[in-house]
């Protein structure tokens, strides 16, 4: 397989092709009223990021639509709600401010690619005006300068069916989160029910 791999970007471009003009005219150094306003309807986002080494991360952040506020049109924050306190994407933040987010839209194939650079903030003012839908104020936010945004084409989801329900895993046949926490921490003792528990607890008491 490695005597096949491709590791110079003409061999890339000689293989693939180029893009067509279309693709090309489409991507934006700022959010137009379009891109504000499908970051307004979504209600979450993937976060992608790496450290100052190039290893990298990629993380969910979500909450009610708008819960990512567009401030102007270069610029958007994003607040980080209690999660599981490692920080990751922030650690990255610091050593590498370069970052990538993908807003999803439930319902429609294309997906907005948003690139820029990020600031971890915790200016008052701001963090009170991220709260939305009775969520409270986040103790932290991410604060990006857009760099460049580009609506993807539907094919991906189209190709995976995302959003057609009917093709959706029943839910009595999905894998149990908790079984697969309970094996992944490898702690002797630990049982399922222990850990569903927990994840019970932590979703009812630190949602926000």
């Amino acid at each position: 397989m490695l005597d096949h791999a491709i590791d110079a970007f003409d061999d890339l471009r000689e293989h693939i092709g180029e893009p067509r003009q279309a693709v090309v005219d489409k991507q934006l150094d700022h959010l137009d009223r379009h891109c504000r306003d499908y970051i307004a309807r979504s209600p979450i986002a993937l976060l992608a990021t790496a450290d100052a080494d190039g290893r990298c991360d990629c993380s969910p952040r979500g909450g009610p639509p708008g819960f990512a506020r567009v401030l102007d049109e270069r610029h958007l924050a994003i607040p980080d709600y209690t999660g599981n306190r490692r920080q990751d994407s922030h650690s990255n933040v610091l050593a590498n401010p370069h970052v990538a987010l993908l807003f999803l839209l439930p319902g429609m194939g294309e997906t907005l690619r948003v690139n820029g650079r990020a600031t971890l903030t915790r200016d008052p003012a701001l963090l009170a005006d991220l709260v939305t839908g009775g969520t409270k104020p986040p103790r932290l936010a991410l604060h990006v300068a857009v760099h460049e945004a580009y609506l993807h084409c539907p094919k991906a989801f189209i190709r995976g069916q995302v959003w057609k329900p009917e093709t959706w895993t029943p839910a009595d046949e999905l894998p149990s989160a908790a079984a697969i926490y309970r094996d992944h921490r490898d702690t002797p003792g630990l049982t399922v029910e222990q850990v569903h528990g927990e994840l019970a607890e932590s979703i009812r008491e630190r949602l926000w």
